[in-house]
């Protein structure tokens, strides 16, 4: 006999899904047979070897046979620095000591050197054509000579400027007392220098040591030995 079906029966099966689930006649059902064919086992791939085997393929470097001494190769080169040059400071600026000059003959001028320390301070410009000439004749092995050179120009420098400014004050002014006072007071002092250095003092004018070291510095003699 044929089940009765309701009208909420929806079921989408085959009608004799539930019979030949619970079996046949003698209540037994189909046994469940093996499916062969659907499914199979995929061969492994050289890469899954290589996986199972991690020494199969070496691609890296072995670092423990590498000789420490040789180079790293590195895309980046870093550059290369010379080694920095020790500091040397510059020699110290001659300062004059007691020490009265000699009648010895100086090197690029063949004068006695008590004149050629001498004449540098000489009054009425003479002196400045005298320090020029030793500037750039006499070699540096004489620093007594070139420093009362460089000295003596320095001097005559700074009395030339003071004068031409007291003369054009003067012109303004009509008084050329200031100029007139002033200009015998430098050749005292221009004297009185050439006496101390005859004598061998130490002639040292601090306010002028920067004019000095620079016309030394700056001034090359053709003789440079």
């Amino acid at each position: 006999m044929e089940p009765k079906k309701s009208k909420y029966d929806t079921n989408p099966l085959d009608p004799d899904f539930v019979k030949n689930a619970e079996g046949g006649p003698d209540g037994s059902g189909p046994e469940t047979q093996e499916v062969k064919g659907a499914t199979r086992e995929i061969g492994s791939s050289a890469n899954e070897n290589a996986r199972r085997n991690i020494y199969s393929e070496a691609p890296t470097r072995r670092y423990d046979t590498v000789s420490p001494d040789a180079p790293y190769p590195s895309v980046f080169v870093p550059p290369t620095h010379s080694q920095p040059t020790p500091y040397q400071p510059p020699p110290a600026p001659y300062r004059p000591v007691e020490q009265r000059p000699t009648h010895r003959t100086v090197a690029g001028i063949n004068v006695p050197e008590k004149w050629a320390m001498v004449l540098p301070y000489a009054p009425f410009y003479l002196g400045i054509i005298v320090s020029l000439i030793e500037l750039f004749l006499v070699p540096r092995k004489e620093p007594r000579v070139r420093f009362h050179a460089a000295q003596g120009l320095a001097l005559h420098v700074v009395i030339v400027v003071v004068q031409t400014l007291l003369g054009v004050i003067g012109t303004i002014t009509d008084n050329r007392f200031g100029g007139n006072l002033f200009g015998a007071a430098a050749t005292v002092f221009l004297i009185v220098s050439m006496v101390r250095v005859w004598k061998g003092r130490p002639h040292h004018i601090a306010p002028l040591a920067d004019a000095t070291q620079w016309f030394n510095g700056h001034i090359e003699p053709r003789n440079k030995s």
